[in-house]
């Protein structure tokens, strides 16, 4: 999938010199006229570095504009940007490794797929298998078609207080496109019904429903404050017992922002325990970059003893689920998929946030 992307150089004058203390040569001459040459191809952000007397060079490519580093490479570097946003690029140039002088570059980079036909998502990730040894495939969407089948249907508006968690998206049937065999759920910064955002949150409520299995969702995660991706499900009674009577199960939950969130992802589980609400969960975190990135494969396996989480095949939760108070979860559900904008946990989007985001799945499977 080719990508293309645009850059704007915001600043390209931030220039510091460094030279450690121990070192009194009064010869030593640092670097000077540093100068950096960026181009891109194809979603593919490549840095040059030139300056007088230097002898080697080292590029940091930062996640948006904070102190979060995504990569560092050196000589002439070149970085994959998945999403459009604002970048901070430090080049140094070194005389030795102490010595040297810096600048830094603020690079605003747009994705644009929309020219080429194609999704935008990521081309790279892990990937999950379409049988496992004594399991079957019961049922599964690949996303191959133009639009939802009709095992799908639609939440639409804020719900009550915010679906429950003083959201500000407001929910449509427009946020969603299937391109290439991904499906795309895009929040956007737009006023909507007197909402500031809008998204989509699709459901597979009264169409489909399962009890026990495996469940693989191939999903690339959008990211940033107040961002809030989630792959989930829902007792089928809960129109009658109500939540959280019913049970939820979180496949993935993801609240961007700085620092870990964007690669944080939570698995977690929901019941009532004597008429109180009870939740049991963890998180697996990336050891570096973010969920934006590439696809990734959140799972559970589920049967009448345990839920476990799963993350690109990696076991990180488990919960017992034969206790009498976790009943719930001896019964059917069905699945969610939605990219809420704002809300208690994740909080408001800030002037760091960049929209639109977009979560790209791949596929659904689900193996009894």
């Amino acid at each position: 999938m080719r990508k293309q992307i645009s850059y704007i150089l915001f600043s390209a004058s931030i220039l510091l010199s460094f030279s450690c203390k121990k070192n009194k040569d009064p010869e030593l001459v640092l670097p000077s006229n540093l100068q950096t040459v960026i181009t891109h191809e194809s979603g593919e952000v490549m840095v040059a570095a030139s300056a007088d007397n230097a002898n080697f060079f080292t590029v940091i490519f930062y996640e948006g504009l904070d102190s979060t580093i995504i990569e560092t490479q050196s000589g002439e570097a070149n970085y994959t940007f998945s999403q459009s946003g604002t970048y901070a690029i430090k080049t140094k140039a070194h005389i030795t490794q102490y010595n040297y002088v810096e600048r830094v570059d603020e690079v605003t980079v747009l994705v644009d797929s929309s020219s080429s036909g194609t999704s935008g998502a990521p081309a790279i990730g892990y990937s999950t298998p379409l049988s496992y040894s004594g399991m079957t495939l019961v049922w599964n969407d690949e996303f191959e078609g133009s639009s939802l089948s009709s095992d799908w249907t639609f939440d639409i508006g804020t719900g009550s207080w915010g679906w429950g968690n003083n959201e500000l998206q407001y929910y449509t049937n427009q946020n969603i496109q299937l391109i290439d065999g991904i499906l795309k759920i895009t929040a956007k910064s737009e006023i909507f019904n007197s909402q500031n955002y809008t998204s989509t949150r699709i459901k597979t409520q009264g169409l489909k429903s399962w009890k026990y299995g495996r469940v693989d969702v191939r999903a690339a995660l959008p990211y940033g404050q107040g961002i809030w991706p989630a792959i989930w499900m829902l007792g089928d009674n809960i129109t009658t017992a109500g939540w959280p009577a019913c049970g939820e199960i979180d496949i993935m939950e993801m609240i961007g922002g700085a620092g870990a969130n964007d690669r944080t992802a939570h698995g977690t589980a929901h019941w009532s325990s004597n008429g109180s609400h009870a939740q049991f969960g963890n998180s697996t975190v990336l050891p570096n970059g973010r969920f934006a990135d590439e696809f990734h494969v959140f799972s559970i396996i589920w049967n009448q003893n345990s839920i476990t989480w799963l993350m690109d095949d990696v076991v990180y939760n488990t919960l017992n689920i034969t206790p009498a108070e976790l009943s719930e979860f001896q019964e059917k559900f069905f699945l969610i998929m939605n990219v809420a904008v704002g809300g208690n946990w994740p909080g408001n989007p800030d002037a760091s946030t960049v929209f639109p985001q977009t979560m790209y799945v791949d596929y659904v499977r689900i193996f009894q």
